[in-house]
């Protein structure tokens, strides 16, 4: 298998993967504390097709922004700097915005923290540096 396709083929799964964790995060496991946040700030939790649309776009990105993290760093290095990019800098948005609501921190954390640990692992496994 050439390296293009390789890389290919890391981002893809990798874009899988992210997609599949957050769905499983944000609409199995912490949906009501989302839809309760927001009727509690008199708002409806945007939950339209188009919206999820963004959120797969979103994962995509994430997964492209591993692969080219990955490339200078190691597996723990690339974890932790595309965990804190793409998760602790949107935490704070959302906190700033008054949508976060707290209380899913104490899920979101470690399974934010393993979602970007197996995207940086696919990432570098299916994609070795040469």
């Amino acid at each position: 298998m050439n390296l293009r396709f390789r890389n290919i083929i890391a981002v893809i799964l990798t874009g899988i993967w992210v997609n599949a964790s957050e769905f499983f995060r944000n609409e199995v496991l912490l949906k009501t504390y989302w839809i309760d946040h927001y009727r509690s700030l008199g708002m409806t939790f945007p939950s339209e097709p188009l919206n999820g649309m963004i959120w797969v776009a979103w994962g995509f990105l994430f997964a492209i922004a591993i692969y080219i993290i990955s490339r200078k760093f190691n597996l723990i290095q690339t974890t932790l700097v595309s965990w804190f990019m793409a998760f602790v800098l949107m935490w704070i948005v959302t906190w700033n915005l008054n949508v976060l609501p707290g209380a899913i921190l104490i899920y979101a954390v470690p399974l934010s923290l393993l979602e970007a640990f197996i995207g940086s692992y696919i990432c570098i496994k299916m994609s070795p540096n040469g």
